[in-house]
């Protein structure tokens, strides 16, 4: 085992499979001469070359729709986005050809591709640089869309993702990059669509997904001090979604509190309370709680910003609501 930053096996886990076969290719903006905007390519030009890690214009839309052509013609590209803001410049080669093209050409087409970059906030980026796109895309038939939380997930994720035959949206954040991890020297995966049980617990669940499970981690640890357990699963992907894992837990601990860096409306944590309802109604000892983002986009100012994102003492107050406690 060796220390490893998230920007550091995110470089390891493209690498590996990039020497493993070289239709696997990189490209995005100042992923080559710069290393990557969040250092996540370091050293990979000096390995691979220009030939396969290539610095595209700040043109979304045409390098977007370069990577799904050149996936259907037998390459395996990866396309970085400095943040997934800027994917909405090139959505429409994601939403209508690179998710739908296995379809719409009765299987004679494959789509094997990775999107990924940043998604949501990152401090004072303001509302256009602030957005959580995890709902966008999951919403979507033929993609696939993986939020790590962590840089060992990232890692056995990201190298599944890379080689997935379907379209994959991996999501990352600029505040995890240089969160760092013990990581296995040995090559490991990890598979898309199994959830992860971060901590075992026994009187309320507690599901999210991405960074912000850290709060989620911290909540369950406060929360034991004051004599509830706290069962907190990981999703890490959110398409497909284990929902297996949480309806599981739920029928252990009969509770369930939902964490998300996202708008409330049409949200992951919406699907989920559906689900759950629909599978393990009889099982709910309590109304399914939810923390989310106000309706609203991101604020500027800092001190806008802490009100407008979850905050710790708020999950807390949620988990203590459904076990009735004050």
């Amino acid at each position: 085992m060796a220390e490893y930053t998230f920007r550091e096996v995110i470089a390891q886990a493209m690498s590996e499979e990039m020497r493993k076969d070289e239709s696997i290719f990189l490209m995005g903006e100042e992923v080559a001469e710069y290393n990557g905007a969040y250092k996540a390519s370091k050293g990979m030009l000096d390995e691979f070359g220009p030939k396969r890690v290539i610095d595209t214009p700040i043109a979304e839309l045409g390098f977007t729709g370069i990577a799904v052509g050149s996936a259907m013609n037998g390459n395996r590209p990866i396309v970085e986005f400095m943040t997934f803001n800027f994917s909405l410049v090139g959505i429409d080669q994601i939403i209508n050809n690179a998710a739908k093209i296995r379809q719409m050409s009765g299987g004679q087409w494959n789509c094997p591709i990775v999107f990924r970059g940043p998604t949501a906030s990152a401090g004072q980026l303001g509302a256009t640089h602030s957005q959580a796109f995890e709902g966008w895309y999951a919403n979507c038939p033929g993609l696939k869309v993986v939020v790590p939380s962590n840089p060992y997930d990232a890692k056995g994720l990201l190298k599944t993702a890379i080689q997935d035959n379907d379209p994959v949206i991996f999501m990352e954040s600029e505040q995890m990059y240089g969160d760092k991890m013990e990581i296995p020297e040995e090559e490991y995966y990890l598979p898309i669509g199994k959830a992860d049980i971060k901590r075992e617990g026994k009187d309320v669940t507690l599901v999210s997904f991405g960074k912000i499970m850290k709060l989620a981690i911290q909540a369950a640890e406060d929360m034991e001090k004051e004599g509830i357990s706290v069962e907190v699963i990981d999703l890490r992907t959110v398409r497909p979604l284990d929902f297996d894992t949480i309806l599981e837990s739920v029928k252990k601990t009969n509770r369930l509190v939902i964490l998300e860096e996202a708008w409330p409306f049409g949200s992951i944590s919406s699907e989920i309370t559906y689900m759950v309802q629909q599978k393990a109604f009889d099982y709910l000892d309590a109304p399914i709680k939810r923390i989310t983002t106000p309706d609203a986009p991101a604020p500027y100012s800092a001190a806008l910003f802490a009100e407008w994102f979850p905050k710790l003492e708020k999950v807390k107050e949620e988990i203590k609501k459904a076990m009735y406690v004050k």
